[in-house]
């Protein structure tokens, strides 16, 4: 059962749990086949990036079904009661959404999803060679849906 106090709908208060992540987890399903992936991702307040292979599962997966889930949490930590089992816990931050990827083609496009990704772990833009950019397939995934969740004494930071 969900507890609905602890459900964040807020979009500052959801780029607040994003921003310091450092790994978004990503979702596919195809036949009843689900497949979980960790990937860097960059994220301009509307859209998530991605980059991949050229080739692989998740290209395959993409092929057949563009919607996915995606996944954040942060300052995830054990709570512990040393006298009730049930009383063990986690205080923790997360995102989960759903959305829909599309490769980007143009060359503005590209670097832009690039530099979305690159200033999430670095904070600045880049310039990328043009060999840079044809080895790897940048993805955009538009937000369908979003809602983040606080549990524990972290709920008093975004109340």
């Amino acid at each position: 059962m969900s507890k609905t106090e602890k459900i964040i709908k807020d979009k500052t208060k959801i780029d607040e749990i994003i921003r310091p992540c450092t790994v978004c987890r990503m979702g596919f399903s195809v036949k009843n086949r689900a497949y979980i992936v960790p990937m860097n991702f960059g994220y301009d307040g509307g859209n998530l990036y991605f980059h991949t292979a050229r080739e692989g599962r998740k290209i395959e997966m993409i092929k057949v079904n563009k919607n996915v889930c995606f996944e954040f949490d942060t300052d995830v930590q054990i709570v512990n009661d040393d006298k009730t089992a049930c009383k063990w816990t986690c205080d923790f931050k997360s995102v989960i959404g759903f959305g829909q990827l599309c490769e980007l083609k143009t060359e503005t496009e590209r670097i832009y999803g690039l530099n979305q990704i690159m200033l999430q772990y670095s904070g600045k833009i880049w310039d990328f060679n043009p060999h840079v950019l044809e080895k790897a397939r940048i993805w955009k995934l538009t937000i369908g849906t979003i809602s983040g969740k606080v549990s524990g004494y972290l709920s008093l930071d975004l109340e």
